[in-house]
């Protein structure tokens, strides 16, 4: 896979692509990860990227011109172009998981007061947030989604079920975890655990998964009682 970011401020990327398992995706050459700063096709002699918008208002707006040329030069041929917004869809992990099927995606990163409509109508094929709330500019949400797509591409992670295990596939939260010592300050493991009965222990998984998401994310259950009634048992949770 090839994923390619725009955005003024390549160098906040180095440090989150050469660690653990991205690092370890690009050394393995599973995903080509390209930064690529729009400011370069500025073509004034000042390589200006942003101006006052038009009708009056605080604050600047990335020009055209540069973000459509810089897309144009890559030529990605039937590459998503995903500008990450505040009014964009709703990052989940069903989207990471539609993204992932592709070869190459774009993501253009916003800055300042956002970005002339005209790269939203005519360039942009898609317009991602991560959430409801405002960043300075686009390049975190675009760490998040390369973070979280990169993981689904096959052979990145140690083992092939470690992806489908995640939670919100099935729509539930992790059930507990617990490693050694099997008793910490008078603190127990569950029984089940050290049993060694497999199917005890994927019960009790589920039926905490099932009282987890209840009690925390209610909203989930109804996305969660339908992968149950698939026969999906609830997976591991990687929460930040």
């Amino acid at each position: 896979m090839i994923i390619d970011v725009l955005t003024l401020f390549p160098e906040m990327f180095p440090g989150f692509v050469n660690t653990s398992i991205l690092k370890r995706a690009v050394d393995n050459h599973l995903v080509v990860i390209n930064t690529h700063n729009f400011r370069e096709f500025a073509r004034d002699r000042h390589h200006t990227v942003d101006d006052t918008p038009y009708g009056g208002g605080s604050g600047m707006v990335l020009k055209p011109e540069p973000i459509f040329e810089a897309v144009e030069a890559l030529q990605p041929a039937g590459a998503p172009v995903i500008m990450l917004s505040p009014q964009g869809r709703l990052f989940t992990q069903a989207v990471a998981q539609e993204l992932s099927k592709y070869d190459r995606i774009v993501l253009v990163c916003g800055r300042y007061e956002g970005v002339d409509e005209r790269v939203r109508e005519h360039l942009a094929t898609d317009e991602i947030s991560i959430g409801d709330y405002v960043l300075s500019g686009g390049e975190l949400p675009s760490m998040v989604i390369i973070e979280a797509v990169v993981r689904l591409l096959p052979g990145v992670l140690g083992s092939e079920e470690s992806a489908l295990d995640d939670s919100h596939v099935a729509g539930l939260l992790e059930y507990p975890q617990y490693t050694r010592p099997p008793v910490f300050r008078e603190w127990a493991v569950p029984e089940v655990l050290l049993s060694g009965n497999h199917a005890g222990i994927a019960k009790w998984r589920k039926e905490q998964s099932i009282r987890r998401t209840t009690e925390r994310r209610p909203d989930l259950m109804a996305k969660a009682e339908t992968g149950l009634q698939a026969g999906n048992l609830p997976g591991k949770t990687r929460e930040k």
